[in-house]
């Protein structure tokens, strides 16, 4: 095994994954056979082959927006009990195949009741599924819930997150295009989860610079922020590879390093919706020297044509990454996952630091 870890080792190491969207992982030949079953006759094409291929290129325009277009499909089939059991199912197997042992895997209730179903029965069917395929395959799956930004249903996503949150939901989110959509137009769903003692995560700071980010943390006292790839405009430096000492950090910045803030980054995502300009020049880089609490993340892996191994692959090619950086990737996104303490050590300690040290070693 070489020093430098290739796509087929990366696959072997146990990787952990805090920012998927279920609806942004579906099989190409699943989205054909449910828009069968189910009667939808839009999509672009019937051949898995081409259909993946479509999704990727209409999601690499640059624009956040366009980007978010292309979920009208996926969630265009993902309207039945069926359709959701089966679509939890195979992503909880695909995120195990690809060597991940622990992932949160997100998805918006409120875009899946066009078929009938109530949110608890969208709910309950992601739950069996992800349920059935981690027993088979070893993997654990926590869900959060969403709630879309530009509607104003977040409380009652909110009060749903807590009343599965025994059973497998482990966090709430919100998304959606940031602009024009601040997080807190959806405080008083914040504050309930606050006095719930519940875990949440926003997106901020991926389409949308720095007030983004200030107003999920500071108003709203958000867990994590999903990307939070801006927070690069409130660090002065002449270079992206500059070491810390060359870094100068805003008030801002200097929180979120201060406060451990996860940020779960999504290179690829990022550079298709304009968030960076190349993997090389992702703000990732230098906020791992600044020793932020980055984590990686696949975001959609349909539409980014990606997974875990292959974004970990993309940053050992572009800054070099070897073994330890890739371990201190996966601990971090541990450490920051929304399931108690002892629970998270347990992984770090008996499946994460054996599984990289027996790797490093082979190496």
């Amino acid at each position: 095994m070489s020093q430098t870890p290739t796509l087929e080792e990366i696959r072997k190491a146990p990787k952990v994954l805090l920012h998927d969207h279920l609806d942004g992982g579906l099989r190409p030949q699943t989205i054909i056979d449910l828009a069968r079953e189910s009667g939808y006759d839009r999509l672009p094409s019937t051949d898995a082959d081409n259909l993946r291929e479509w999704f990727h290129a209409a999601a690499d325009s640059g624009s956040l927006e366009r980007y978010l277009e292309t979920f009208a499909h996926t969630v265009g089939v993902m309207q039945s009990r069926e359709a959701l059991f089966r679509v939890a199912a195979e992503c909880a197997e695909d995120l195990a195949d690809d060597g991940v042992v622990y992932a949160e895997v997100r998805f918006a209730p409120e875009q899946h009741t066009s078929g009938g179903l109530s949110l608890d029965e969208v709910v309950q069917a992601v739950l069996d599924g992800f349920r059935k395929a981690s027993q088979e395959r070893g993997i654990r799956v926590g869900t959060l819930l969403t709630a879309m930004r530009h509607q104003a249903r977040s409380m009652e996503i909110a009060e749903l997150a807590i009343r599965y949150r025994d059973v497998g939901v482990v966090g709430f989110d919100i998304a959606g295009a940031e602009a024009g959509y601040p997080p807190t137009r959806h405080l008083d769903a914040f504050e309930y989860l606050q006095r719930e003692n519940a875990h949440f995560t926003i997106h901020a700071g991926e389409g949308f610079g720095l007030p983004s980010i200030w107003q999920a943390i500071q108003w709203c006292g958000a867990d994590r922020l999903g990307h939070g790839v801006r927070i690069i405009d409130d660090i002065q430096t002449s270079i992206q590879t500059s070491t810390e000492g060359t870094a100068k950090l805003g008030r801002l910045a200097a929180y979120v390093r201060d406060k451990r803030i996860p940020l779960e980054m999504c290179p690829t995502s990022n550079l298709q919706t304009g968030a960076a300009a190349s993997i090389a020049e992702h703000p990732i880089g230098l906020l791992r020297k600044l020793y932020f609490r980055v984590t990686v993340n696949t975001d959609n892996r349909l539409m980014s044509d990606t997974s875990l191994s292959v974004e970990f692959a993309k940053l050992v090619e572009a800054f070099g990454y070897d073994w330890d950086d890739l371990q201190w990737f996966t601990v971090n996104a541990m450490k920051s996952a929304f399931i108690p303490f002892d629970e998270r050590l347990a992984l770090i300690n008996g499946l994460i630091k054996p599984g990289y040290a027996q790797l490093k070693w082979r190496a």
